[in-house]
């Protein structure tokens, strides 16, 4: 059970998120937990899909993005985002089991992407601190600064989700799935 009120529907949520909920609705389909749990503040969720929409129109593609996604819930043990990240990088970004279990494990089957998923882990482990190889070896595998800038605000992203999701606990409303980290109570 979530640590704090999870707003039930776009209804209860507070006035000013409404109309990011209603958007959030209208191209998923769905609200879930996270994004009502996140309206609690309406300046956070803002924040949170503007990032999340500008993302998404970068050099990135959608498949390299889930599979970095992937990798950084399952090194900082977040369930939630585990769960949300297999569900979609089946069914959006159509990622096989063995990929899924290659971005968990901080790689990739595509050797392009395993660059970047391998780039990624090292951002979250070294926490922004990587050497000039590691950018190089990035740099190498046909990633120009620009997509290196993206992997690194996926990072950034990602590791925000995670720690929402696991300081407040959100209720997983998708197939869970977790990580092999165990998370502190």
């Amino acid at each position: 059970m979530s640590r704090i009120p999870t707003p039930v529907t776009i209804a209860d949520a507070p006035a000013a998120a409404q109309p990011l909920l209603e958007a959030v609705n209208k191209q998923l389909g769905t609200v879930p937990n996270m994004f009502r749990l996140i309206a609690t503040s309406p300046p956070a969720l803002e924040g949170y899909l503007g990032l999340s929409g500008a993302l998404a129109k970068g050099k990135l593609p959608p498949q390299t993005r889930e599979r970095i996604a992937l990798a950084v819930a399952e090194f900082n043990g977040c369930s939630y985002c585990l769960s949300a990240h297999t569900y979609l990088g089946r069914k959006l970004a159509k990622l096989d089991d063995a990929e899924i279990t290659a971005n968990r494990n901080g790689a990739s089957n595509d050797p392009k992407a395993d660059a970047a998923v391998r780039f990624a882990v090292k951002v979250v482990e070294a926490r922004g601190h990587v050497s000039a190889a590691d950018l190089a070896a990035v740099k190498a595998a046909g990633y120009d600064d620009g997509q290196v800038i993206e992997i690194v605000q996926h990072v950034a992203l990602n590791v925000w989700t995670n720690f929402f999701n696991e300081t407040f606990k959100t209720d997983v409303d998708f197939p869970v799935v977790t990580p092999s980290k165990i998370s502190v109570a």
